[in-house]
């Protein structure tokens, strides 16, 4: 276990705990020697970490030092934070705001004795990524798939054919090249796929699918066995 990480469960373990807990026994948690937990408590001391003993005693958490509702670990944290990353390709412009708000929510619940830890990561998501699409606005359809709620498209398909659609929004499914939009058409009577790029006007109208739209996931699930029909 890496020392940074070994310092957010040592925090969790005295946090946690209802009577002061000994360097061996938290060594023993984390399969480290108590010389170990030693030094990093001190490190953790020295950086404000209000923790209290000392060897032979246990040690406790002082009242008053917050931590946040959820507290991940280095790696799983790290892990979010690649995968917010990742949400740069989606061409999804909605969550890539959220990705950075997310990001920023992470630096601001971190200790302040940690934070410092954190900030030197070096995880980046390489590469490019899905232009977003000029004619839909994917967080609309999010919303829609959220609410049950129908979406009206003009659409042009492989062929370049322009139809009118009606669907039933049920699932988003991010390519390396495009979002395709699974749907329900009315106008087809089965599930089809919508790629984004090729939406020529999205809206959404005052009519609702509410409670239908697990069952139409099942339906396009059953489905997967198949090729996936693009809308025609």
């Amino acid at each position: 276990m890496r020392k940074a990480s070994r310092l957010f469960e040592i925090i969790q373990i005295v946090r946690l705990a209802r009577k002061p807990v000994t360097a061996a026994e938290i060594a023993a948690q984390l399969e480290v020697t108590p010389r170990s937990i030693y030094r990093d408590i001190a490190a953790l001391q020295a950086m404000r970490v209000p923790i209290e003993g000392g060897r032979g005693i246990g040690y406790i958490l002082r009242p008053g030092f917050t931590l946040p509702p959820l507290m991940l670990s280095i790696e799983e944290t790290e892990a979010i934070v690649l995968a917010l990353a990742l949400l740069d390709r989606t061409g999804d412009m909605g969550l890539k705001q959220a990705a950075k708000q997310v990001n920023r929510k992470i630096a601001a619940a971190l200790p302040p004795p940690l934070a410092e830890l954190f900030s030197g990561n070096a995880l980046h998501a390489w590469g490019s990524g899905v232009p977003a699409p000029e004619a839909v606005d994917l967080a609309t359809v999010r919303r829609a798939i959220r609410n049950e709620q129908k979406l009206a498209l003009d659409y042009r398909d492989e062929y370049a054919r322009a139809t009118e659609r009606t669907i039933r929004p049920i699932a988003l499914v991010y390519y390396s090249q495009t979002a395709n939009i699974v749907a329900w058409c009315e106008l087809r009577q089965a599930i089809r796929n919508f790629r984004a790029d090729r939406v020529e006007h999205c809206e959404l109208v005052d009519d609702f699918f509410r409670g239908d739209g697990e069952r139409l996931r099942a339906l396009w699930i059953d489905g997967w066995n198949t090729s996936p029909a693009e809308a025609s």
